[in-house]
């Protein structure tokens, strides 16, 4: 069974989390899979709009752990950075349908869509600091001006969930509904953009996103190299060592 379900109608292609023994935890060919899908999706006139989704009790708890490990670097030609600029610049409208815990790079990559819908059991979470690790997807740009310094150093510098209305507040998504609806409200939003020039959706998109751009793109190659670094240090080998043993991480030796 394919860990991405990728459902194309009425315009809308609707890749669909598939990794429920995992909590849909992402895996590299999972990342190599949806960056494949997006560029195809940009040159395919059929497609109007993207839709990403998870399962009702829960979006993604972040990277797989032990396939992460296992991975060849971290730089810019990694899948996760492959798939997250591939993201970042994509051209059409993308949703997302958030439930459950968004872990990580579930909540981060969120920041790079267009419309959130979220079940109001969704729990996002940057635990990166507790990982040893730096944030990613422009994070360290993009939290700050969405939800002011204070709160974004509060997500990020103790990495603790925040849950649905807080996200509201702050506007990290756009609505709040009880989780059975919200792949509903998503694919509403969808045939709604679907239906309108595409053109004018586009441009719309294209003269929001302009400004940053060269920003985001330079932020999301510091953080990865910053990233790449952090992995191979001693507080990273500790956190990720402690999570495999299921044992609580001990920073105390590590600066």
């Amino acid at each position: 069974m394919t860990d991405v379900l990728i459902h194309l109608e009425d315009a809308v292609l609707t890749f669909t989390l598939n990794r429920e023994h995992k909590k849909n935890a992402f895996t590299q060919a999972m990342y190599t899979e949806l960056a494949d899908a997006l560029r195809a999706a940009q040159d395919n006139p059929a497609v109007r709009v993207v839709i990403v989704q998870g399962h009702e009790t829960f979006f993604s708890a972040g990277n797989d752990i032990a396939d992460f490990l296992q991975a060849e670097g971290f730089g810019m030609d990694s899948p996760v950075i492959d798939f997250l600029q591939t993201l970042s610049s994509f051209k059409k409208p993308v949703i997302a349908s958030v439930c459950g815990p968004a872990v990580g790079i579930g909540s981060s990559l969120l920041l790079h869509c267009d419309l959130v819908v979220a079940g109001d059991n969704a729990a996002f979470s940057l635990p990166f600091v507790n990982l040893g690790l730096c944030p990613e997807a422009a994070s360290s740009l993009l939290l700050p001006q969405l939800m002011g310094y204070h709160r974004a150093a509060q997500a990020l510098l103790l990495g603790e969930p925040f849950m649905a209305e807080a996200a509201l507040e702050v506007g990290w998504v756009n609505q709040v509904v009880v989780p059975s609806e919200a792949n509903v409200v998503a694919k509403a939003w969808a045939l709604k953009l679907a239906a309108k020039p595409p053109s004018a959706v586009m441009q719309t998109k294209a003269l929001m996103k302009a400004p940053q751009a060269l920003a985001i793109k330079a932020v999301m190659e510091q953080e990865a190299m910053v990233f790449a670094r952090m992995l191979k240090e001693g507080p990273a080998k500790e956190a990720f060592s402690a999570f495999l043993e299921h044992r609580k991480p001990d920073f105390s030796k590590h600066g």
